[in-house]
């Protein structure tokens, strides 16, 4: 055995105890939950959920309970708790994730009123409601790039030699897996390598996640970065959601909308404009499956969905929410992104495949 499928092993041995520490530690507080309290699952961060959550409480007066993880830890415990799962709702990160869920049929079919509710992204399986959205862009340097010179497509970046070594982007995330596992089914699976094959001959740089890149267009390190909408954002106005919540990431000052970076869209329907859509569902094992509904309603409701446009600078998935005025139009958002099955997202290990090959991952 070679040291690279070695030191592989090793990752993946380390991968598996930490999921399975973290399922034990969740599991291990199940007995804890009272009988009428609501149990929420959820994939979203602590600085989003926490407030919302309040404000449920205090509209409604249902005592909530919310346990964390990432998604894949959650589905973890949901596995391992089987019927016995104390969960009413799982409020997922990807759709990928909701998808295999209800593959594995843990989530309920929602009543129409509720399933039918939101303006946009509805799920066709009635199973979970969309809650917000967020669009994949071209973060870029605008003293380094001119705009006009950037092409209609992401399937066209490689083409740009003079970004040789310029660019980066993050092939260990799960936003640029999700990006890839939809460019894979609806452009194709030669198309897709052939993507990848071409953008390592421009030498890009890889980060772990896009806070790091993000830094690194504003420090000169590299001039563009595929990313999502927000990073942007919170590098100039602020945010709650972790990114960009301590003046570690901004410097004295904190944020600054004269940042020295930009947000670039693709042509309308284009890829590299891709819309990726987070949302919630209840549990076929609800104990308070009723609840579980209001509280999906309540996401779904004027102020909860400019509460998560203003705090974080997701989409709203209502039409008639007020967003700040920094942030594109929500229908123009909307027809910048192809159509697509959001429910596709789980076939993930063709795309690990695909990046393996490649070499990248």
């Amino acid at each position: 055995m070679s040291n690279e499928d070695s030191s592989m092993n090793i990752v993946k041995e380390l991968s598996k105890l930490v999921t399975g520490l973290f399922v034990i530690l969740l599991m291990s507080s199940c007995g804890e939950t009272s009988s009428d309290q609501l149990v929420v699952y959820s994939g979203r961060s602590q600085a989003l959920v926490e407030q919302l959550v309040a404000d449920f409480k205090a509209e409604t007066g249902v005592d909530i309970e919310v346990r964390y993880g990432n998604d894949a830890e959650l589905l973890a415990v949901l596995s391992e708790e089987g019927d016995q799962s104390p969960a009413d709702v799982y409020w997922a990160n990807t759709t990928g994730a909701l998808a295999n869920a209800s593959q594995q049929g843990r989530l309920a079919t929602l009543p129409d009123t509720l399933a039918n509710k939101p303006d946009s992204y509805t799920a066709a399986s009635g199973e979970w409601v969309p809650v917000t959205v967020r669009f994949r862009v071209l973060a870029y340097n605008p003293s380094a790039v001119d705009a006009d010179d950037l092409p209609d497509s992401v399937l066209d970046l490689p083409e740009m030699n003079e970004l040789d070594g310029r660019i980066g982007w993050t092939p260990t995330y799960s936003s640029f897996y999700d990006f890839m596992t939809t460019m894979r089914l609806n452009e194709g699976e030669d198309d897709a390598r052939e993507w990848l094959n071409e953008m390592q001959e421009l030498n890009p740089k890889a980060y772990s996640s896009n806070t790091p890149m993000i830094q690194a267009i504003l420090g000169g390190e590299i001039d563009v970065g595929l990313t999502n909408h927000y990073y942007v954002i919170q590098t100039k106005y602020g945010g709650k959601e972790g990114y960009f919540e301590d003046h570690e990431h901004y410097g004295e000052e904190g944020p600054d909308p004269d940042a020295n970076i930009e947000t670039y869209h693709f042509a309308e329907g284009d890829i590299g404009n891709l819309a990726l859509v987070t949302g919630a569902s209840v549990l076929q094992t609800a104990d308070h499956p009723e609840l579980g509904h209001r509280f999906l309603d309540f996401l779904l409701s004027k102020k909860a969905q400019e509460y998560a446009a203003t705090s974080v600078n997701e989409y709203p998935v209502m039409d008639n929410v007020t967003l700040p005025d920094y942030m594109l139009d929500a229908e123009k958002a909307i027809r910048l992104s192809p159509d697509y099955d959001y429910e596709q997202l789980q076939q993930l290990e063709g795309t690990l495949n695909l990046l393996r090959e490649a070499g990248i991952i």
